[in-house]
């Protein structure tokens, strides 16, 4: 059976999409079967996997709202192994209209199930929020990888995040665990990014991963072209970051089993 592992933080802009798509990327690459599925109504891991959001008609917003198969709605990306359960502009509605729908917990849940017969890994990518669409992805998860940037305010908005697991956990998912946190935007020259690392280790203690992600033009470039970084510039340093990141997480769950 294949692990269902949520990527959230509620902060913006703190590199969770980037985490995703690159770690989903880096585990295909290693011979996976690995399917992103995109729940933010942003689509940026749609749009970083190479698909235009605004020209698709199905999206894992029909698996919300109108019921449809999951696997009806999956898309082949560039590269081998690794597919895509796409955002497009319709998800922006699905916050509310998940309101009024029975069982809205636990919707993306059940659509899962059967495809983790078919994936090693299902990552999704969760909205910069805490609203109904990330407690889907919480509810659905086996686990949570917490991209954290390494500047002030990343430290804001942690214990709400802590919090709301915990609840998911109590009323929803009690098999919930955080698999690690990631340190991201990382920079070796600067005090405050040492300092904040260092309080994020003392908060998080064996969960933060070793393997920090530095700040890299290379990884935005990536986005913007619509390839993962192995597709795009696989030697630069954040591709290695996030090369080595996936053999540290590939490793403890090894560890694990």
């Amino acid at each position: 059976m294949g692990k269902i592992v949520s990527f959230s933080n509620q902060k913006g802009g703190v590199g969770k999409t980037t985490t995703c798509v690159n770690m989903a990327a880096y585990i295909a690459v290693t011979g996976k079967k690995v399917l992103l599925v995109d729940i933010d109504p942003q689509g940026n891991a749609t749009t970083g996997l190479g698909f235009s959001k605004s020209s698709l008609k199905k999206s894992v917003y029909n698996v919300l709202i109108d019921d449809e198969k999951a696997s009806d709605n999956i898309l082949k990306t560039e590269l081998e192994g690794l597919d895509l359960l796409p955002s497009n502009i319709d998800l922006a509605g699905a916050e509310v209209e998940l309101v009024y729908k029975k069982g809205r917990e636990k919707i993306l849940k059940n659509a899962l199930e059967d495809l983790k017969k078919v994936y090693d890994y299902i990552m999704i990518d969760c909205p910069p929020s805490l609203g109904l669409l990330t407690i889907n992805a919480l509810a659905a998860a086996d686990s949570v990888i917490i991209p954290i940037q390494s500047e002030y305010y990343a430290l804001e908005g942690l214990s709400q995040l802590m919090n709301s697991i915990t609840l998911v956990k109590q009323h929803l998912n009690p098999e919930l665990e955080v698999d690690g946190v990631v340190l991201t935007m990382y920079d070796s020259r600067s005090l405050i990014s040492k300092q904040i690392a260092d309080e994020i280790r003392k908060f998080f203690t064996r969960r933060v991963f070793e393997i920090v992600v530095p700040r890299n033009i290379r990884l935005v470039e990536a986005t913007s072209y619509g390839k993962p970084i192995v597709l795009h510039d696989p030697k630069c340093a954040g591709a290695r970051a996030y090369k080595a990141l996936t053999q540290e997480y590939l490793g403890k769950e090894k560890e694990k089993n």
